[in-house]
């Protein structure tokens, strides 16, 4: 092939040739609770008519096609080949062998009168036997649990899975996102260097290779798309990059963008837009749910700071912009506390500098429900690398950056996470994939909506 790489993993001036969205597409979960079931119960519930998919850009947003004087606006799911929501078939692993009626239940994200319509459905779906090690989420404990000699023993018994969970519901592709919880921090390693290291230190059950690295690792293995939907290292590595590519697999991640991130993603870029200066950033929040009870770990709560701080830094470019944004203070914390549940609470105070040096403030309190912010990612993400796959994109999916804190790029490159900039990458890798212009600004004409 001939041509620069895009962000899609596909070489530029090639036109691409993408295989129909024909047959069933089956959606595994690693992890069943409070937004894996959410998620799933939302989409039987939206195939039954009970509900609308609100969040979901693949199912109610539009694009605008050529100029503004054509009207050409589709849906995109009218536009782009997607998987029909009657085509998608549910699968997961959990460590805790609660059926999903039961494990929706106990999450206490959806009400009574929600489940009830979708609840045969729901009670049909049984976890498979998890990989999970405590040592990795030490607040969670599980009796559904996988045993092995090696963490490579464990991969290949996750591969047969997939290939099990296929053949049983007569699947033509699988998909996987990653719904658990957040792991501890790792830092990469030589063991993450290249593919043969990984997996010779699978077979020596060495400590940095967490349960998500075997998920991904299985998942390209058996040519299957891989999101990461937590702040856990997971397929963000060399030797799983490398293997992605080389599989011809789309991976992207990771920590999906649903609260208070996803607000700093849409302010600071306003801030900047303006020139105006930051003095310090303070954010909380309390949640009460299985991941709040985890993140109260210190050692898991690591790798979620380090998910969220990046956020600002990368936006601002205090190094490009050391009169606004040098030596900004950014601090977050994350408070466990039960009576919440699943509804969080984000408190933002947002000091900023104005004409002249005078200090302004911002206050935001958003009162969000986590798990309903992430289902339609979820959705969003299985049915986009879905179509990656099909369209012959392959490796880091840096175009779904709009769905994470902390997304993936390239070596060397900083991630994007400028929401509007994500989303007219987006939209844009769409257009170029079916065949229409790209919008880029130039003249009044092309000016995008």
């Amino acid at each position: 092939m001939q041509g620069t790489t895009s962000g899609s993993g596909r070489p530029t001036g090639d036109k691409p040739a993408i295989r129909p969205a024909a047959g069933r597409l089956g959606v595994l979960t690693p992890g069943l609770g409070a937004v894996a079931t959410t998620f799933m119960a939302g989409v039987e519930s939206i195939r039954k008519g009970h509900s609308k998919p609100i969040g979901s850009l693949t199912q109610m947003a539009t694009i605008r096609l050529g100029k503004r004087t054509e009207q050409r606006s589709p849906l995109i799911k009218d536009f782009v080949p997607l998987a029909g929501l009657d085509d998608i078939v549910f699968g997961a692993w959990d460590p805790i062998p609660d059926d999903a009626l039961t494990a929706a239940r106990k999450a206490g994200v959806l009400e009574e009168k929600d489940l009830l319509p979708v609840a045969d459905f729901l009670s049909a779906i049984k976890p498979m036997p998890a990989v999970f090690d405590n040592k990795y989420v030490t607040r969670i404990n599980g009796t559904n649990v996988k045993t092995g000699k090696t963490k490579r023993d464990l991969a290949e018994q996750l591969r047969q899975d997939i290939r099990d969970f296929k053949t049983k519901h007569k699947l033509d592709r699988v998909v996987i996102v990653w719904c658990a919880s957040t792991e501890i921090f790792i830092k990469p390693g030589p063991q993450h260097a290249t593919i043969e290291q990984f997996e010779k230190a699978m077979e020596r059950n060495d400590d940095a290779i967490a349960p998500s690295m075997l998920y991904a690792y299985a998942a390209i293995m058996e040519g299957v798309p891989y999101a990461n939907g937590a702040p856990n290292l997971a397929v963000d590595t060399p030797a799983l990059i490398q293997l992605a590519n080389d599989k011809g697999v789309p991976i992207m991640g990771k920590d999906f963008k649903t609260g208070q991130t996803w607000m700093k993603t849409v302010i600071a870029p306003g801030l900047k837009a303006r020139m105006l200066g930051l003095a310090g950033w303070y954010s909380t929040n309390i949640l009460g749910n299985r991941d709040g009870e985890v993140l109260d770990d210190p050692a898991s709560f690591k790798t979620k700071e380090e998910s969220k701080l990046s956020v600002l830094h990368d936006i601002l470019q205090p190094e490009t912009y050391p009169d606004l944004y040098k030596d900004f203070a950014h601090v977050v914390r994350i408070n466990y506390y039960p009576p919440r549940g699943d509804n969080k609470e984000g408190w933002d105070n947002i000091d900023i500098v104005g004409w002249m040096g005078y200090p302004m403030q911002i206050k935001i309190n958003f009162l969000c429900r986590d798990s309903i912010l992430a289902a339609p990612i979820v959705l969003d993400l299985a049915l986009f690398m879905d179509f990656a796959h099909r369209a012959g994109m392959k490796g880091i999916q840096e175009w779904l950056s709009f769905y994470f804190k902390s997304p993936m790029a390239a070596a060397g490159l900083h991630p994007e996470h400028d929401l509007f900039i994500q989303q007219t990458k987006l939209k844009n890798t769409l257009r170029h994939y079916m065949g229409e212009d790209q919008i880029t600004h130039l003249g009044v004409e092309y000016y995008a909506s």
